[in-house]
């Protein structure tokens, strides 16, 4: 059997396949079509493969024409497959050797990325297909295709703006990490989000645990994985700052003190403990040329320098009384590296929080119509101009407030020039940009100084009433807007003195 058999009409048709030829073709002649969606599990199990023996393939498989007069299969190559095994041992099992029906598609010659996108269709409806060969369908799909059958496919496989680009992206992710996205209910966009932090410790965890909580939320939003999304990002700028900055010390010919061996790590010694011969004291400067130069880094990325055997090179150590510590004592000081560790994990988390708050208030700026809660409250803001407003106001920096508004950064461009080209009906979106930039340079850097009690300040322990009703405003907008907005753990920390106290709260 070596040619196709008489077409046939079947009722069956689907609207794509309406006004094409249904034919049967000799399984011989079929084979895997190179833009079949199904790169992994291609082979057909023993139940197909028994009921096919059986029955014949009862539904119709989608194939192209090649040049060479087979006919490649992008639809339905498992059930051709075993067509194929059944047909082999028809003979000698008192069979028939059974013909497969196929839909002929001639119209998709030369159309390798709609091809890629029905067969992407046909296997994601049937035996689950593998999550890599998903993406990398979609991705190969939509590059091939005209912006017409483009957008027509994004829409079918519910994707949304950027889908190329995020295809592409998501496909970094090990097998693992990948089924344990989808599981979880990533989103297309999220999967390829994780691939940017994947590098940190339990990322893909705390990514999943945020998502869970909007989804808990049921508002349909993603204001609690837009938090831990960008919090992980800072996590992962100050991890490479801190690389960098090992690099650059250790280009600079300094020995890293981790590189030392284990003998002169037993002899090492900041030079804030060492004096020269006549008691001067050593400064990393002067110590450069010493053999015994080495460093490492601070909280800060700053070097602290070090000679790894400062009586072999002529230091002398300053003598110093080895305070015997009590238990107390013991405890306070674990207690203060404790909560160093949590100043600087909190100055972190409230950095990274800025950025969703400030796309947050970019789509509520740019809206059609503001809510008149945030009218109300720059309209307050204007007419008791807080002190805070003032300074900000002096300075004449519009940067913020053109990105909120959409408007291009000029160096010289007033409030009111960036004002002047929108209709008057955007007037409040205005006011509230201009006050919400004031809010954003006012609680940018979380560190501050308590003059009266002579001491550090941070705003995620005491932020002013104006600055955590500010934040409580936002929460407000972002849960009205169906979640699309909520507080970080470290601003919910910030305000929670400052919510409003309820009957069931007290």
């Amino acid at each position: 059997m070596a040619t196709a058999v008489s077409p046939e009409t079947d009722r069956s048709r689907t609207p794509e396949e309406t006004d094409h030829q249904l034919v049967h073709l000799d399984a011989a002649l079929i084979v895997r079509d190179e833009c079949n969606a199904r790169e992994h599990d291609t082979t057909p199990d023993e139940k197909l493969v028994t009921s096919v023996k059986e029955l014949g393939v009862e539904e119709p498989i989608s194939v192209r024409p090649r040049p060479d007069g087979t006919y490649g299969a992008f639809k339905g190559w498992r059930r051709t497959q075993a067509a194929q095994m059944a047909n082999e041992t028809a003979e000698q099992d008192g069979r028939p050797v059974r013909t497969v029906k196929a839909f002929v598609r001639a119209d998709l010659v030369g159309k390798d990325g709609y091809t890629r996108f029905l067969s992407l269709v046909e296997n994601d409806h049937r035996k689950e297909m593998d999550t890599r060969d998903t993406l990398k369908a979609q991705e190969l799909s939509l590059v091939g295709m005209d912006e017409v059958d483009q957008a027509r496919a994004v829409r079918a496989m519910g994707l949304k703006r950027g889908a190329v680009k995020h295809l592409r992206t998501a496909q970094k992710l090990n097998d693992a990490t990948l089924r344990q996205a989808t599981a979880g209910g990533m989103d297309l966009e999220q999967t390829a989000q994780l691939t940017e932090v994947e590098g940190i410790p339990n990322a893909t965890q705390r990514l999943l645990k945020a998502l869970a909580k909007d989804q808990e939320e049921g508002r349909g939003g993603r204001g609690h994985w837009d938090q831990e999304f960008a919090l992980l990002t800072e996590e992962k700028a100050s991890t490479k700052a801190r690389a960098d900055a090992f690099a650059a010390l250790k280009k600079s010919d300094v020995t890293l003190a981790s590189d030392l061996g284990y003998d002169q790590k037993q002899t090492v010694k900041p030079l804030t403990d060492l004096t020269t011969g006549l008691g001067a004291p050593i400064t990393g400067d002067k110590h450069h040329g010493c053999p015994g130069h080495c460093a490492t880094l601070d909280e800060d990325n700053q070097p602290v320098f070090y000679c790894a055997d400062p009586a072999a090179h002529g230091h002398k150590v300053r003598k110093q009384p080895k305070p015997h510590r009590t238990a107390e004592e013991e405890e306070q000081a674990a207690q203060k590296s404790a909560e160093r560790a949590r100043v600087v994990a909190c100055n972190r988390a409230w950095k990274a929080a800025a950025g969703p708050r400030q796309q947050f208030i970019t789509r509520l700026v740019k809206g059609k119509t503001l809510p008149e809660e945030a009218r109300v409250f720059a309209q307050t803001v204007l007419l008791e101009l807080p002190e805070f407003y003032g300074k900000w106001a002096s300075k004449r920096d519009t940067t913020a407030v053109a990105r909120f508004l959409g408007a291009k950064e000029g160096e010289r461009t007033t409030a009111a020039e960036l004002a002047a080209p929108l209709p008057k009906a955007k007037f409040a979106n205005v006011l509230f940009a201009q006050v919400a930039a004031a809010f954003e340079a006012d609680i940018e850097d979380p560190k501050s100084y308590d003059m009266i009690h002579y001491r550090p300040a941070y705003l995620w322990e005491a932020p002013s009433a104006q600055q955590a009703a500010y934040l409580l405003l936002l929460e407000a907008l972002g849960q009205a807007d169906n979640g699309s907005y909520a507080l970080s753990e470290v601003e919910e920390q910030a305000v929670s003195a400052h919510r409003p106290k309820t009957p069931d709260a007290a």
